[in-house]
């Protein structure tokens, strides 16, 4: 059953967030990441009248804060300890530079992912919590996230584990439940059997997500260097950079020295 007190004090926390917003000039990174992530590049929404232009900003807080309600198995434990084990096999790591449009480019390594020790909803939060901490920087606020998917390694175990309801809470926070634009979805190294759960996820998605999503196969190198410089990918990867392992690495070392931070945001008790 839905908590709804909680629900409702998050509503109050959101409300609180956006009105302290139009009394005061206290900066405050929601207002950044909402007005940049959400808004940026569309004129209509920058035209806005104040009023209807922080009920858009309150809409979007409480959409994200019920999602976190609605999915404590993913969202309500954002410390780093509940997600060490994947951090430690590598994967995941963070690109040290930006593509040239700006975005934040993020890698999924899915063969460091054991199903028998992680669920998938322990994978997703490793997501979140990468989120969680970018958010914070003004120009992903502006440019968004780009993934990379390395499915190699992909197998029958890990499908299982994505089901429909799985596959709804992902689409969702690729949406509109959490406030950052995702530019582009790359995938590399998927087998065969990878796109029936692809197309489990597919139909929860927006047209413009769908759009944004690139198949690359085995043979990807030269169609990957069409959307990201080798000047920034990892070595295993056809790049110039140090290896994915060194990048995996450095950004475990950054999220563990965010756990008070992390900590803070979780929803489970201190």
């Amino acid at each position: 059953m839905l908590p709804w007190g909680l629900i409702s004090v998050w509503n109050i926390r959101a409300k609180h967030v956006v009105f302290s917003l139009i009394c005061t000039d206290r900066p405050t990174y929601y207002i950044c990441f909402k007005l940049r992530s959400k808004a940026h590049g569309s004129p209509l929404a920058m035209d806005l009248h104040p009023f209807f232009f922080f009920f858009f900003l309150y809409t979007l807080l409480k959409n994200y804060q019920k999602w976190r309600i609605e999915c404590p198995e993913i969202s309500a434990d954002l410390r780093p300890s509940s997600i060490l084990g994947l951090l430690q096999a590598g994967y995941h790591g963070v690109l040290r530079s930006r593509d040239p449009h700006g975005s934040k480019v993020l890698i999924y390594r899915i063969g460091q992912w054991d199903p028998k020790l992680f669920t998938a909803y322990d994978v997703f939060r490793v997501s979140l919590i990468t989120s969680e901490l970018i958010v914070k920087e003004i120009e992903t606020q502006r440019n968004g996230v780009k993934a990379i998917f390395d499915l190699q390694g992909w197998q029958f175990a890990h499908a299982f584990q994505i089901s429909p309801a799985v596959a709804n809470k992902i689409a969702a926070v690729l949406t509109d439940s959490f406030p950052l634009k995702v530019r582009g979805i790359h995938l590399i190294n998927e087998p065969l059997f990878f796109h029936p759960v692809f197309a489990l996820i597919k139909p929860f998605l927006t047209e413009k997500i769908k759009e944004r999503v690139y198949m690359h196969g085995n043979n990807y190198m030269q169609s990957l260097t069409e959307h990201f410089p080798v000047s920034i990918l990892p070595q295993e990867y056809g790049g110039e950079e140090v290896s994915i392992d060194v990048l995996a690495e450095e950004w475990t070392n950054f999220i563990m020295a965010s756990a008070d931070y992390l900590r803070s945001i979780s929803l489970v008790a201190q």
